[in-house]
């Protein structure tokens, strides 16, 4: 088994932490119990973590935190859907709306996205009509064919017929158009309006049995929500440490912001999909760039290394291109946690540790099971986790999605293959 770097300044600082909060005969003993705790604040021992990770985890508050107090403040940033929440916000949001009649009729299906295809635009005009006015709502929860159609486009980039949604050149570790759909579908709302449909889905969602599903035209979707105990749990505790925390999210912000104050996280420290807004303050099918590109439609979302780009950015101060790239360790996040290849590039930036919840994506978890210098953690999700992948996962082939879309191996810094990886954890 690989040692982890600096295990012993963590057992130190641990050390340090407990002399310096209670030294002896200066407080009384619970007094000094309290004291430690506010210097070192501990994860629950209640919930179960796998393996060793909770330790691990305990480890870089430790080490990063005020326990060492290493002077300024560490930063953790968590990826949100599936990573802090069991299924995603932004499509029970899109749901609610849809069963809500909350979707806008655009002036023309094809200006919504930059690549949707004539066929898109064709099976979205035949079924969801021309009767309803421009900017007035679809009544899409009684029309199935047009419920239909926007859904089948989010989830699988096709029309109910199967022809490609989307089509053109796109930078694929910079967007992907169906995940830029969802904020595009709600042009000619305020952002408050956004939210409040956010809330009414959340309330909705939190309700629901755990595996219940939800109909929306034909479609089946999930139809809870739940936060992680345990990731809510890492995220107070890493703030209790005086952590600055962040989310990065490839969803709609004003609808992130309304599930990330649930576990502790103000607007600020929420970072998602920001759309361009027009002179009446309402949503447009634009949104804003990243490293020095340009606001556009979708052409640069928090998606890949586009998250890197926000996390650069917004919370580090990074100007111009240079955002796009791996800074130095000093500019660099302390703790990153994701669960699927949108969050490879900020994950792996991450210094102390990288958390990844299984959900079997082929780059992040040829990364994580790789484990090239010992700071990758692997959990099951915490609810409802995946058996096991059947076949390794390909990280010598194809396991790298390259910026033009095609595949191929998944190095690691020093320009190697990582072979093929099992999957163990689950």
């Amino acid at each position: 088994m690989r040692t982890r770097p600096l295990r012993a300044a963590a057992v130190l600082a641990a050390a340090l932490c407990l002399a310096t909060a209670a030294p002896a005969g200066a407080v009384p003993a619970a007094a000094g119990t309290v004291a430690a705790e506010r210097r070192c604040p501990r994860l629950s021992a209640d919930l179960p973590w796998y393996g060793a990770n909770r330790g691990e985890l305990q480890r870089v508050i430790d080490e990063r935190g005020s326990c060492s107090d290493p002077g300024g403040r560490p930063v953790a940033v968590f990826d949100w859907d599936n990573t802090v929440t069991k299924n995603d916000v932004t499509d029970a949001t899109l749901a609610w709306a849809l069963l809500n009649d909350k979707i806008l009729r655009p002036e023309r299906w094809g200006g919504v996205s930059a690549w949707l295809t004539p066929a898109a635009d064709r099976a979205l005009t035949d079924a969801c009509g021309t009767s309803v006015p421009v900017g007035a709502p679809l009544p899409t929860s009684t029309d199935t064919r047009c419920t239909d159609e926007i859904l089948e486009i989010r989830e699988n980039a096709a029309t109910m017929d199967g022809d490609a949604a989307f089509a053109g050149e796109w930078d694929h570790r910079r967007t992907v158009p169906e995940y830029a759909w969802v904020p595009q579908l709600f042009a000619g709302h305020t952002p408050a309006q956004l939210a409040s449909y956010a809330r009414k889905a959340r309330a909705r969602s939190l309700a629901a049995p755990v595996g219940s599903t939800l109909t929306v035209g034909t479609h089946t979707l999930p139809g809870h929500v739940r936060y992680y105990p345990q990731q809510r749990d890492l995220i107070r505790t890493l703030q209790r440490a005086g952590f600055d925390v962040y989310i990065v999210s490839a969803g709609s912000e004003p609808v992130t912001r309304v599930w990330s104050a649930g576990v502790g996280i103000d607007r600020e420290h929420t970072i998602a999909i920001r759309s361009v807004l027009d002179d009446r303050g309402r949503i447009t099918v634009r949104n804003e760039g990243c490293g020095g590109t340009p606001d556009s439609q979708g052409a640069d979302i928090p998606y890949i290394d586009g998250k890197r780009c926000r996390v650069n950015q917004e919370i580090f101060g990074v100007e111009g291109p240079a955002a796009w790239q791996r800074q130095d360790p000093p500019n660099r996040i302390a703790l990153g946690s994701g669960d699927a290849d949108t969050d490879v590039s900020f994950v792996a930036d991450a210094t102390g540790a990288r958390l990844v919840l299984n959900r079997n994506r082929s780059e992040i978890m040829c990364r994580a099971y790789d484990d090239a210098d010992g700071r990758w953690l692997i959990n099951p999700m915490f609810i409802e986790p995946l058996a096991p992948n059947p076949a390794p996962y390909p990280c010598s082939t194809t396991g790298h999605t390259r910026p033009d879309g095609t595949r191929g191996p998944v190095l690691r810094d020093d320009g190697s293959v990582i072979p093929d990886q099992r999957d163990t954890v689950y």
